[in-house]
């Protein structure tokens, strides 16, 4: 049976409708089409999304003190800050698609970089899109039910509806998919907007009531544990790395959107947290599930309804943010030959790694059979911060053992080494406070090792399995009409 990668039976261009980016003769690959104003819609999109509104009360609650909660969200958008930083030159230096994936790949070679792949895929792009989707649903349908919680049903429901109906759109055309990044982004500034305006008009009243240090959390595990929901919300800064192949002039570009969107996330953020305590107390953070809903009951009147909406708006562009970059993750993966080679394959007529984002969003399906929004973040937190700190090592490996590379970015090694620190302690305090559920990390973590001695290491593999896997390929092909990159 002929090589798959051989395998460009594409049908006639002639005798098909042109399509949005589609000229005669163009290559089918993957193109450089996203402006500065993109990439910043990307990564700002990307963050704010499902964290800003359920990640109060996970901060509190391990923090104790609204005033130590704010400290966490100024720390975490620094320490998102200093990443980034070190992920602009790593970017900039190794410019492939995959982010850390890339990065760990030339560093530290295959199985290294398996694992990091394996990570993202088992448990961070999934639970992520999950929790953003769950988040999404909650907002959309509590102006259904304004004095009860929506029926787990009908959340889990509609977040799988939301996530079918963006990878719609992102296989159907990346200008789509940007487009609905652009517009949702900027619908999720404005529902902030109106928040923060609004707690500005209550700091000017003097209600300061709830700044206080009343049962501050003194246990450090705790403490640490603060931080996986406060970077939670973080979550995102990095995504812009993933599909640096599709920027504009990412050397230019690239720095700029990451320092642009970063600080301006940050800024958002502290700025909406201390309108939320202009109005609730913690124990009304703490019992709400929607804190963005209980906050515009207190002020809105009948038109706090439009808050919500705004919401959803947000955790809606957020999962096209997460679903946009995650698939050219595993499209660059598979393209090392690290996942299955149908993930390397681009559609023909709307150019886009239809497969690859076909593949998360099952994935994402999957873990919709659960709906406890706190431990998939728990489960994020741990394994998100052991790879991005992974990542950031290569920075000062590299400068070691390829000193000769270029690098139009040039960190100060203090901040890859501050981070490295940091990360160290966030990851391994919590094992010491929910040793149940970063164990159950640990094993899906490690759950890679025979996978990858079986479908990677694993060369000389008998003809039959070798042959089946060609035919899987060729017929998952004809279904999807998608080629390798040309």
């Amino acid at each position: 049976m002929a090589d798959p990668v051989k395998y460009r039976e594409v049908p006639d261009r002639d005798q098909q409708p042109k399509q949005d980016g589609d000229d005669d003769g163009k290559a089918v690959k993957l193109e450089a089409k996203m402006s500065l104003l993109n990439g910043i819609t990307v990564i700002v999109g990307s963050i704010i999304g499902s964290g800003i509104f359920i990640s109060p009360a996970g901060v509190l609650a391990n923090t104790g003190s609204v005033n130590l909660s704010l400290i966490v969200w100024v720390i975490s958008g620094v320490f998102s800050m200093v990443g980034a930083y070190c992920y602009a030159e790593l970017g900039c230096m190794i410019s492939k698609s995959g982010a850390d994936y890339a990065y760990i790949m030339d560093t530290f070679g295959p199985f290294l970089a398996f694992m990091r792949l394996w990570v993202e895929c088992m448990i961070v792009r999934p639970c992520s899109q999950t929790v953003v989707a769950l988040t999404f649903s909650v907002y959309a349908l509590k102006p259904f039910y304004p004095t009860c919680e929506p029926p787990d049903e009908s959340t889990r429901l509609l977040a799988a509806v939301s996530i079918c109906v963006l990878t719609f759109v992102n296989c159907y055309s990346v200008t789509w998919a940007t487009r609905v990044q652009d517009v949702f982004t900027f619908a999720k500034l404005l529902a902030l907007v109106i928040i923060i305006v609004t707690g500005i008009v209550m700091l000017a009243q003097g209600e300061t009531n709830y700044f206080t240090w009343d049962n501050t959390e003194t246990d450090v595990t705790k403490i640490a544990l603060s931080f996986y929901s406060g970077l939670f919300a973080y979550n995102g800064w990095n995504y812009l790395n993933f599909i640096i192949e599709e920027l504009k002039n990412p050397v230019r570009n690239l720095p700029r959107a990451i320092a642009i969107s970063i600080i301006l996330v940050t800024l958002v953020y502290v700025l909406t947290n201390i309108a939320f305590y202009t109005t609730l107390s913690p124990i009304e953070v703490l019992s709400s599930k929607a804190v963005a809903v209980s906050f515009a009951a207190r002020h809105y009147g009948y038109m706090a309804w439009i808050i919500p909406m705004f919401v959803a708006m947000s955790t809606f562009g957020g999962l096209n943010g997460i679903l946009l970059t995650s698939s050219r993750l595993f499209y660059a993966g598979a393209r090392e030959g690290q996942m299955p080679e149908i993930l390397t394959m681009i559609q023909v007529n709307r150019l886009t790694p239809a497969p690859a984002v076909l593949f998360v969003a099952l994935l994402s399906l999957v873990y919709l059979t659960s709906s406890n929004i706190f431990a998939l973040i728990n489960y994020v937190g741990f394994a998100t911060w052991l790879s991005i700190g992974a990542g950031v090592l290569c920075l000062p490996v590299l400068r070691w053992t390829q000193p000769n590379l270029p690098r139009p970015i040039r960190v100060n090694l203090f901040w890859p080494v501050i981070y490295i620190i940091a990360t160290i302690f966030i990851t391994i305090m919590p094992m010491i406070a929910k040793p149940i559920e970063t164990g159950f990390g640990v094993a899906i973590i490690m759950s890679g090792v025979p996978v990858y001695l079986v479908c990677i290491a694993w060369k000389k593999k008998p003809a039959a399995i070798k042959n089946g896997i060609v035919g899987v390929t060729h017929q998952l092909q004809k279904m999807m009409m998608v080629v390798g990159e040309q």
